[in-house]
């Protein structure tokens, strides 16, 4: 591309100004980061010779003082139509214009970001005339991922793509000297100007709020217009309480902010239909269709993606004589290892999928409310059901000060069991717990608060004999305990949902669907097998099965000692009408109120919650409902109240030096170490520790901060670059893939890193950089 009047490379934004969270979805960026910009407008209107009203009639303009029609390539927002200004979106056929309001994004960034849409073309009046932008090697048209290089002799720029091209080794481009198109959400100015004064005389005021509706309606009715939109005020969001009157006044503070969040989730959900994905295709151990994608719009945080939703996978070309479609079940999500979704499809004799086929798929979430509704119920169960708690439980969860309570009970002599050896700390937790009706157990990282749960629950279930509920929010934490307690000999049983039965879990044997199946006899097991292998059965054999399996789930769950599932798992209709008269909620932190008080409402009379406050809290998308207090955690509103808990206080996973950081800081300086320096070093290490004695170090990257191909997240090259040399030199520390890990907070910087590695690993074996797990700080929390 010829410009000989392209200006220099801009300077990278100051301080933390390039520094924006990914995991935000696209309303709450928007409409945290722009600001009204109504006192920069004028109605078209106030700048005419308007000549006097006469009589008591409303004033009428005639079609002469009536404004002009706007050109078609004017701002879909705003409407300055300046071509110099303006950049059409190939997908939708629109036209926004580069304006950036006060700390947001352009106009045209921002339509790009909320829609999901990345190719765009510019005016045929602009500077560089009628120009898609797209790569100039290989013709990547994804604009969030383009930059541009000069040639090294002529003042001629080339548009290269970030992956693989720019890369690339070229003896006529200096693409070390490599720059994105777009900077600070806003395209460079020699792509498109940015609107002059002059220009923003004649525009529209529009509010993020507007902005993010009008896409909303441009999903169903592609000509609606910001004349068209309700502009109704949003009701206020009424911040939840430390303390409540009673549980009608604690249902009615939760109640509309999980309604506020459900309803957002929703809308997430409902808005991503996945298009032109390409698809490959294989088969599950039990015969049914897998069907693996990528899709580039998907940020960890932005939407809330988990094994066992439902997706519809659509296909309608020439190539069939009518549309397909099937519904599936997601089995895997992007790892370590790849950065696929795996879908295994629903069997379908009559319409098999087409795997003769592999490109323009559609894909679409299936959003189901279960979770809110579970929470929901839970909170009018607390509500209106006098025995969903003890008397004691119900006063404390209110927030009410009450007089210490011990139960009268036989302790044991000895508080560690066989294959669990206790330490003070991990003892004395034990010993309050088996007493009181409700306890908090803080657990900093490393201290063994997996190991103090299953302890717990050991006890409990020798002394009580009643049936212990042990919950946590996540599936991965779940399995974790099932696995420890079922380790002590406990008869366990993990309820899965329904959803899930078919996904591989490293606690297969406890799953009540799998403890079903090992346990059927005669007919069941006759009818189990015919099922399997027919994929379905008839009417009548069909009642039988269901009315056979769920006479058995029942046996199995009143002879068990232990039921483990999700907090949101505890509202399943297999466990309707059960009492637990003990609950214990793992990594309570990480849960929603509402969300832990489904396990609680089942007849709790002890309550035991694990967690830490200090580290990550509860995922929350919608940014109002958070701030009003959905984000903060029952464990953490109780200790605000006074309710101390008991600390764990010796951690077994850092090396002493990392672990006096977060004493200090998050722990009194109460942190003791059951791990010496000599125990976490690498003999013979080659690595330029700073200070050898003291294995860690920060190493200041001066990068830019570039946007990520999704548009929605960011990514620094050379930290990436520097991620990979430092991998490099542990690798020849003789340190295994397995021990390392790579935590970003970005989604942009996840993605980016695992494509650097794989193209400029400085080993042979490329193999095992692709072993190294990349992820968020959420995926490796609980994790050594």
């Amino acid at each position: 591309m010829q410009d000989p009047s392209y200006p220099p490379a801009t300077d990278p934004p100051s301080g933390s100004e390039s520094h924006y969270a990914s995991s935000v979805a696209s309303e709450s960026l928007l409409s945290e980061s722009l600001s009204s910009t109504d006192s920069h407008y004028h109605h078209f209107q106030e700048h005419q010779a308007l000549p006097p009203s006469s009589g008591d009639d409303f004033l009428h303009l005639s079609a002469a003082d009536q404004p002009p029609p706007l050109p078609e390539h004017a701002c879909s927002y705003c409407g300055i139509c300046n071509p110099a200004c303006v950049v059409k979106c190939e997908t939708c056929n629109k036209w926004f214009c580069n304006a950036k309001t006060s700390g947001g994004g352009s106009h045209i960034v921002n339509h790009l970001v909320m829609a999901k849409h990345n190719v765009v073309s510019l005016h045929p009046d602009s500077d560089l005339g009628d120009t898609t932008l797209e790569c100039y090697h290989c013709g990547n048209k994804n604009v969030f991922v383009l930059g541009f290089v000069s040639a090294k002799q002529e003042s001629v720029v080339v548009i290269l793509c970030r992956l693989p091209c720019a890369q690339s080794k070229d003896l006529n481009w200096d693409t070390e000297q490599w720059q994105a198109l777009i900077e600070d959400r806003q395209f460079l100015p020699w792509v498109a100007a940015v609107p002059t004064v002059e220009d923003s005389l004649i525009a529209k005021p529009i509010t993020p709020v507007q902005m993010t509706k009008l896409e909303a309606k441009w999903r169903l009715n592609k000509e609606a217009t910001l004349d068209d939109e309700d502009l109704k005020e949003e009701e206020e969001i009424i911040p939840i309480l430390w303390r409540y009157i009673d549980a009608f006044q604690y249902q009615n503070s939760f109640a509309p902010l999980v309604k506020l969040e459900a309803d957002y989730d929703k809308q997430l959900k409902e808005s991503k239909s996945l298009e032109h994905i390409t698809v490959s295709w294989s088969l599950s151990l039990s015969g049914r269709h897998l069907a693996s994608f990528t899709f580039s719009t998907y940020e960890s945080g932005d939407i809330k993606v988990a094994v066992g939703d439902e997706m519809i996978l659509k296909y309608d070309g020439p190539e069939l004589n009518e549309p397909w479609e099937e519904h599936g079940f997601i089995v895997r999500l992007p790892g370590a290892l790849q950065e696929e979704f795996t879908l295994e499809l629903n069997p379908n004799k009559k319409n098999p999928p087409p795997t003769h086929l592999n490109n323009r798929f559609t894909a679409e979430f299936v959003w189901k409310g279960t979770a809110y509704e579970r929470m929901q119920d839970a909170l009018k169960t607390f509500a209106v059901d006098p025995e969903s708690v003890s008397a004691h439980i119900y006063e404390r969860l209110l927030g009410k000060e009450m007089p210490e309570v011990l139960f009268d009970v036989k302790l044991p002599k000895i508080f560690s069991i066989p294959g669990a050896e206790l330490n003070v700390s991990q003892a004395n937790a034990v010993k309050n717990v088996l007493q009181r009706p409700l306890s908090l157990i803080q657990g900093p990282p490393g201290t063994g608060k997996t190991v103090t749960s299953a302890t717990i629950c050991y006890h409990l279930a020798k002394m009580n004999k009643d049936k212990i509920l042990v919950c946590a929010p996540s599936n991965v934490a779940v399995d974790h305990l099932a696995a420890k307690l079922d380790a002590l000999g406990l008869n366990v049983v993990r309820v899965t949902a329904r959803s899930r039965e078919d996904i591989e879990t490293s606690v297969a044997h406890l799953c009540l669907h799998e403890q079903v199946k090992s346990k059927a006899k005669r007919e069941l097991k006759k009818l189990i097998k015919l099922k399997e292998e027919l994929g379905e059965l008839s009417k009548e054999d069909s009642n039988k099965y269901f009315y056979a399996v769920k006479k058995l789930e029942k046996q199995i769950l009143k002879n068990c000692d232990i039921i483990c599932c999700t907090c949101v798992g505890a509202g399943d209709k297999r466990l309707a009408g059960m009492k637990f008269r003990t609950v214990l909620i793992d990594e309570i932190t990480q849960a929603s109120e509402p969300e832990c008080l489904i396990p609680i409402v089942k007849g709790a009379k002890q309550v035991v919650l694990v967690g830490d406050h200090q580290q990550l809290g509860p995922v929350i998308l919608n940014r109002k409902a958070g701030d009003a207090g959905l984000r903060q955690s029952l464990f953490e509103r109780l200790i605000f109240l006074g309710h101390m808990p008991i600390r764990l206080e010796v951690q077994y996973r850092m090396h002493p030096c990392l672990s006096e950081f977060p004493s200090n800081m998050f722990y009194d300086g109460s942190l003791q170490n059951g791990v010496t320096a000599e125990e976490r070093t690498v003999r013979d290490s080659l690595f330029p520790w700073p200070i050898r004695e003291t294995p860690m170090m920060f190493w200041a990257v001066y990068g830019r901060e570039e946007i990520s191909a999704s548009g929605t997240s960011y990514l620094n090259r050379v930290e990436a670059m520097n991620t990979e040399r430092v991998i490099t030199k542990l690798f020849k520390d003789g340190i295994k893939p397995s021990q390392i890990g790579v935590i970003t907070p970005y989604e942009g910087q996840r993605a980016y890193v695992v494509q650097y590695m794989q193209m400029n690993s400085g080993l042979a074996d490329k193999e095992m950089y692709m072993e190294v797990e990349v992820a968020s700080v959420d995926a490796f929390q609980g994790f050594e």
